[in-house]
């Protein structure tokens, strides 16, 4: 397995033999603290069978993860004197926490998967809503960082995702953040990228502008109407600061809309669909799926959580996501750009259009598969064939060569749940 770096035009990621790379995550956020080694097989034979790549997961977990231990009853850190500590091995022989953490990354790189590993969830610096403790100073961040990035310096599949859902409100909440890059830098020698999880509704660029230890930036569109923005916020993300970015975590599968059971509504496959193919237009450099269930791997459905992780994964969006990735890696990779000149203008929530462009291709996503009327002379070229990308199946559909002329095009199906992408190929 290669190494991940940021292409030369700092817009996208690729292997360091410079192979594009498409960054298709899943969000397992309590992977390593609930799950058995078995389990955890399970778990990532079917990610890597559905085509994923990456796997968005916590060292020091949400749900108290400094206190309740992992699935063989170790936790992550001692505490003598108030100082923490990685765990060690007990006196029987057991493998530790850590001991566990090294399983995961090995096991996902024997299926060519790769971790972007949280080295703590937020609410150990800034407990806000969440349990904590907050036990991190920019002092003890940075020794922290030090031992993980020592540890896992060899580990090639591993990208470091600081944050974890937390905004960072205070001086002393930047240092920490500041201290554990640092960290992470010197113990690794810089072997892995680097990026950040904001809070939802904000982008990396706003916790942690102008840092160079950020390889890319990713944002948090999440769960509420800000989801209908995502694109926007992407956007933004790349104004700001010329790198890499993504959307780290948009609507979850079967999560209460809003997070609100008594909506009555939960986001399904087409929604997220919808965030995933306004994201690619906009320039993101690959896509982070999630399900409610999975990233908390839950074992008794209830109110909040419908279902449990292993019925979850393989619900329609997980299965869908891959599409995208294909749609991508389909043309030219590393010249594709957004192309708002193409998408016709709407600004109803959940149906605007998006388009992104190569040197001779073009994609133009339709959400509700509404009609696409492209005016004369968008495109640099003569001739080109039109074909029609299912997001649902991934099929390619070629109907048609056009000339310059305006053109209407109308999808094989419109309405909720009928998005398509029209793609078209320039000939001469």
């Amino acid at each position: 397995m290669q190494a991940l770096a940021v292409h030369s035009d700092r817009r996208y990621l690729m292997t360091t033999d410079g192979e594009p790379f498409f960054y298709l995550g899943d969000t397992a956020w309590e992977l390593l603290h609930a799950l058995s080694r078995e389990e955890t097989q399970e778990y990532l034979d079917v990610r890597q069978r559905q085509g994923f790549n990456v796997i968005q997961t916590v060292a020091l977990a949400e749900f108290d993860g400094l206190r309740t231990p992992n699935y063989y009853g170790r936790v992550p850190l001692s505490c003598v004197n108030g100082v923490f500590r990685p765990e060690s091995p007990d006196t029987s022989g057991e493998y530790s926490y850590w001991d566990h953490v090294d399983f995961v990354i090995q096991e996902a790189k024997q299926r060519g998967l790769r971790l972007a590993l949280l080295p703590t969830w937020g609410d150990k610096f800034n407990q806000a809503h969440g349990l904590g403790p907050e036990i991190f100073t920019s002092t003890n961040a940075h020794a922290y960082g030090l031992w993980l990035g020592q540890r896992y310096r060899d580990a090639v599949n591993l990208v470091w995702m600081l944050g974890g859902d937390r905004e960072l409100v205070t001086d002393e909440h930047r240092a920490i953040i500041d201290a554990m890059a640092a960290g992470l830098r010197e113990g690794d020698g810089g072997s892995h990228l680097v990026t950040f999880h904001p809070r939802g509704n904000r982008s990396s660029v706003d916790d942690v502008p102008g840092r160079d230890y950020l390889d890319f930036h990713t944002t948090q569109s999440s769960h509420d109407f800000a989801c209908f923005n995502s694109a926007q916020l992407l956007l933004r993300t790349a104004t700001a600061e010329v790198k890499p970015c993504l959307d780290a975590e948009h609507r979850y599968e079967g999560i209460a809309a809003c997070m609100k059971p008594n909506c009555g509504y939960r986001w399904n496959a087409a929604d997220i669909r919808v965030n995933a193919y306004w994201n690619i237009m906009a320039g993101a450099c690959g896509d982070t799926y999630g399900h409610d269930c999975v990233w908390s791997m839950n074992r008794t459905p209830g109110e909040r959580f419908v279902t449990t992780w292993r019925d979850a994964l393989r619900w329609p969006g997980a299965v869908q996501a891959v599409n995208l990735r294909r749609l991508r890696l389909s043309r030219p990779y590393f010249e594709f750009r957004p192309a708002p000149e193409l998408a016709p203008p709407e600004t109803a929530a959940n149906a605007a259009m998006a388009a992104g462009r190569g040197d001779n291709y073009a994609f133009i996503y339709t959400p509700l598969g509404q009609p696409i009327r492209l005016p004369a002379k968008r495109l640099d070229a003569a001739f080109f064939r039109a074909a029609w990308h299912d997001p649902r199946s991934g099929e390619e559909t070629a109907f048609g060569v056009f000339n310059q002329r305006e053109a209407l095009f109308v999808p094989p199906s419109s309405g909720s749940g009928c998005d398509w992408v029209l793609i078209l190929d320039m000939l001469a």
